[in-house]
């Protein structure tokens, strides 16, 4: 009888492997399409239910010299620096030297007031605090200062709120920058000593910390965007996203703090579900937490996720807590939304049906633009958009395109690809904000207010498009 059951148990474990070397077969299958259309280039992790069955790096962590990604590659992580400092907060008020419910001003007493009396830890840490985001508008030559967490708050600190704290979720860097301001204030040591100290040293996290642009970094993948071909990324000191967005890490060191996760190696099963609630727009603190829809039918399962772009670098973590599946993708060609693929890779992983990778429409009328071979842009991309077998059509990829026109000073074209984007996509505020942008940038005030007008009445939280909106008609 025990020799039965001995063989029925093998059985199941030989399938089990077998199945999960299917499933990463057809997930290293599709990510080497993403990479051939240009759309991912970097490495990717995924784990099903907690054991790795897929690490690998595609296309070069540094195109000059011609250096593979790999899976232990260091990618700047961008936003997904959040979740960190959301765990050195919960873990301070673990330790009951920070309270989630009590106002900045407590712990920068001189914050200003009213918004340091009114903005509590709570509202920083879900984005609801009304605190405007300083990286909005940021300009190339900001971007290159040298700051330290106190001139980084200067920057915002005397603003007016944009709305009552807790009324409304409008995501905001400046809110972590404050929170990492007040960690130092709480602890007295600086922010990278302490995220060493507390999450990434007793994690075994070797290869993870916050960057220098000035240090010698053992296998840093470089940063680049893609204009018409792929250039290096503009330079931006990690000063400047501090606590919201400086650190790097591996795919490998993130599988890591995955696994702590469902332990209680950092924080409390009680207040990991504080960590983990999802308040307005489902943010949680550092976290999305929602039913994604995966794969091309009505499925969708519970992920809890998070972004992140900065110059040169997109990324994102998935974690699937039903059963305990990862998915992390770590991309060095330009904050490409990433959330796409790892519905896709989820799809694969839940056994439900999904679209192959198509080609970026986007990209090629962009190749087209810039080899002139597109003489009515208008034409071209209704050709594209109509092979909708052969290509995809993105809002967010059309978009770039848009600005990355715009900063190569083809303003015609830049209007030409928005105002196509904006037919397309007619119910995104987004699509209007951007289009006014252009417009306001090439002198033609009254069609820049009329799409910053009609952004608004979209999104009525639409912070900057507002305080744009009332410059141009102040200029009037």
């Amino acid at each position: 009888m025990r020799t039965v059951i001995c063989l029925f148990c093998s059985l199941l474990l030989m399938n089990e492997l077998t199945l999960s070397q299917t499933k990463s077969g057809e997930i290293d299958a599709l990510m080497q399409k993403y990479y051939e259309y240009g759309q991912f280039n970097g490495s990717v992790l995924v784990a099903q239910g907690g054991k790795v069955i897929l690490k690998k790096g595609y296309g070069y962590a540094n195109f000059e010299w011609n250096i593979p990604n790999t899976p232990d590659t260091k990618f700047r992580l961008a936003s997904v620096t959040k979740q960190f400092t959301a765990m050195l907060i919960m873990q301070q008020v673990e330790g009951g030297k920070i309270s989630l419910d009590a106002p900045v001003i407590t712990y920068l007493p001189k914050y200003p007031k009213p918004q340091g009396e009114k903005v509590t830890i709570r509202h920083l840490l879900t984005h609801t605090s009304g605190i405007h985001n300083y990286t909005i508008g940021l300009g190339t030559k900001e971007k290159r200062e040298i700051v330290t967490p106190g001139e980084l708050v200067s920057k915002f600190s005397d603003r007016p709120l944009e709305f009552e704290p807790g009324s409304k979720y409008s995501y905001s860097n400046s809110g972590y920058v404050l929170l990492g301001a007040i960690l130092e204030a709480v602890t007295g040591k600086p922010y990278e000593d302490l995220i060493e100290e507390k999450i990434f040293r007793p994690l075994g996290m070797l290869n993870s910390g916050y960057d220098h642009q000035e240090t010698i970094l053992d296998k840093r993948a470089s940063g680049y965007e893609m204009s018409v071909t792929r250039i290096n990324a503009p330079l931006i000191d990690m000063t400047i996203p501090f606590s919201a967005g400086a650190l790097y890490s591996t795919v490998e060191d993130l599988y890591l703090w995955d696994r702590a996760l469902y332990s209680d190696k950092l924080l409390s099963e009680a207040n990991k579900r504080i960590y983990f609630t999802p308040g307005l727009n489902n943010y949680a603190f550092g976290w999305d937490v929602q039913k994604e829809r995966i794969g091309n039918g009505a499925d969708s399962v519970l992920m809890i996720h998070h972004s992140g772009g900065i110059d040169g670098f997109g990324t994102i973590i998935a974690r699937l807590p039903d059963r305990q599946d990862l998915i992390v993708l770590l991309n060095n060609t330009g904050a490409i939304s990433l959330i796409g693929i790892a519905r896709t890779i989820a799809a694969i992983l839940y056994d439900k049906p999904y679209d192959s990778p198509r080609k970026s429409l986007a990209t090629v009328l962009g190749q087209s633009i810039a080899s002139g071979t597109a003489q009515n842009i208008r034409a071209e991309f209704l050709r594209l958009k109509g092979l909708s077998k052969e290509y995809n059509l993105d809002e967010g990829e059309v978009n770039l395109l848009g600005y990355r026109l715009m900063a190569a000073h083809n303003m015609g074209a830049a209007i030409d690809v928005l105002t196509l984007n904006v037919e397309s996509f007619p119910r995104s505020w987004n699509v209007y904000d951007s289009l006014g942008e252009a417009y306001m940038n090439s002198g033609q005030k009254e069609l820049a207010i009329r799409n910053y007008e009609k952004s608004i009445e979209l999104n009525p939280n639409n912070a900057s498009g507002i305080e744009t909106l009332k410059k141009l008609k102040d200029a009037r």
